[in-house]
């Protein structure tokens, strides 16, 4: 969804976290990170030129799964199998954990986000799945099933969230669809036939291979394209980003409590978990919702420790927000980083499949297992205001609920 941004000062954005009066969990024993054993001497340039190295880093690895998700499609289309039908999913599940990492770079106008940015082709949700393909009941729905639809990027680009958000037409959730189907079970994924792309097996069995590969294309495009806003070059966003020294910092606590409270919490939590509806969970079709919370609380966390665990193993570290706080407030940062921890065992917590954690009464385990992280992330956010006054900022962008 797209996020309505209002400035507002600080003293407000405490009164708006505030609001939902929950309670703060304790930090669990194996989730907490420790603290540095001593603060670094971090300055702001310091910690927005790592930060940029980290973004760069995170969009590398991403780039790199939706290239391998690209092979297996084109493998897939080449030759429907169920074999190919697994990998292609595989590729897809292992290229998210990547992505939902990067969603901690969001919420402040940067390049993923800006007036022309791809956020909206990239992980919109969510998502009306007539508006792509067939649904049970209506055989005949969607673009692939109109034959006078031209498939190409440009086209799909045009057609996503037209006359509506939900007419999600490209991104990840797209092609989650395709690789899926729609999900029918109370216990599983969507269960879709690789015979879908198999001429003479199902309807425009053509036309799904060909949105597949476009679509598939078009999000290998976008993330090459923030990559590129990233690289270390004299004229990328990153350029800039590196000499905004405080404003920067406040870019990066804008991103950080924005996606803590009103996205992950809000968004994707307390919604799905008020409407008990699976077509409120974030990957809805292949049941992945619940990595992809614990992707986003990593996220966070990466960003607030200045490291990064890439796909190769290595670790990218360096100057961080914890650090800059706990130079002025060595408590604060420490409280803050095992809030943060918390949230990311809250996260790893819940059960798979999501769209059964948020059914039942109100004391179901699974409910119980969702609350936990909702409340865990309402304080972190508020924990994040608390330290970016410590850091000596005073304005905030608030994205809201």
């Amino acid at each position: 969804m797209t996020p309505v941004l209002k400035p507002v000062f600080l003293a407000t954005l405490l009164a708006v976290l505030a609001a939902p009066a929950m309670a703060q969990p304790a930090a669990a024993a194996n989730g907490t990170v420790a603290a540095a054993p001593a603060a670094q001497a971090a300055t702001a340039p310091a910690v927005a030129k790592h930060y940029a190295q980290l973004v760069l880093a995170s969009y590398e690895d991403t780039l790199a799964g939706a290239l391998t998700l690209q092979k297996a499609v084109q493998s897939l289309t080449a030759a429907p199998s169920d074999e190919g039908l697994k990998a292609a999913r595989k590729a897809w599940l292992d290229a998210r954990e990547f992505y939902g990492q990067t969603e901690a770079f969001r919420f402040y106008g940067g390049p993923i986000d800006d007036k022309n940015g791809p956020e909206g082709r990239i992980n919109a949700w969510p998502m009306d799945e007539s508006y792509v393909d067939y649904v049970k009941d209506a055989p005949n729905a969607g673009i692939i099933n109109n034959r006078k639809a031209v498939i190409g990027k440009k086209q799909l680009a045009s057609l996503n969230e037209r006359n509506g958000e939900e007419n999600i037409a490209t991104g990840w959730h797209a092609i989650e669809f395709l690789l899926w189907g729609q999900d029918l079970s109370t216990t599983g994924p969507g269960n879709r036939s690789f015979e879908d792309f198999v001429d003479g097996k199902k309807p425009n069995a053509d036309r799904r291979r060909q949105y597949l590969q476009v679509a598939t294309e078009l999000l290998v495009d976008d993330l090459r394209s923030l990559t590129k806003a990233w690289a270390p070059t004299a004229s990328s966003y990153r350029a800039k980003f590196e000499r905004g020294g405080m404003e920067s910092v406040r870019k990066i606590f804008v991103g950080l409590g924005s996606l803590s409270r009103g996205e992950l919490a809000g968004e994707r939590l307390e919604v799905a978990l008020a409407s008990q509806d699976q077509e409120d969970e974030h990957s809805c079709f292949s049941d992945n919702t619940h990595r992809d919370v614990v992707a986003n609380a990593k996220g966070i966390q990466n960003v607030w420790l200045g490291q990064y665990k890439r796909a190769d193993g290595s670790t990218l570290t360096g100057a961080s927000l914890r650090e800059l706080v706990a130079a002025k407030n060595p408590a604060l940062a420490e409280r803050t980083t095992k809030q943060i921890a918390a949230s990311v065992a809250a996260a790893e917590g819940l059960q798979a499949p999501f769209d059964r954690e948020i059914v039942g009464a109100k004391d179901a385990p699974g409910r119980l297992r969702v609350q936990k992280t909702i409340d865990s992330l309402v304080q972190q956010s508020k924990d994040l205001v608390e330290a970016a006054n410590a850091a000596g900022i005073t304005k905030l962008t608030l994205v809201k609920p």
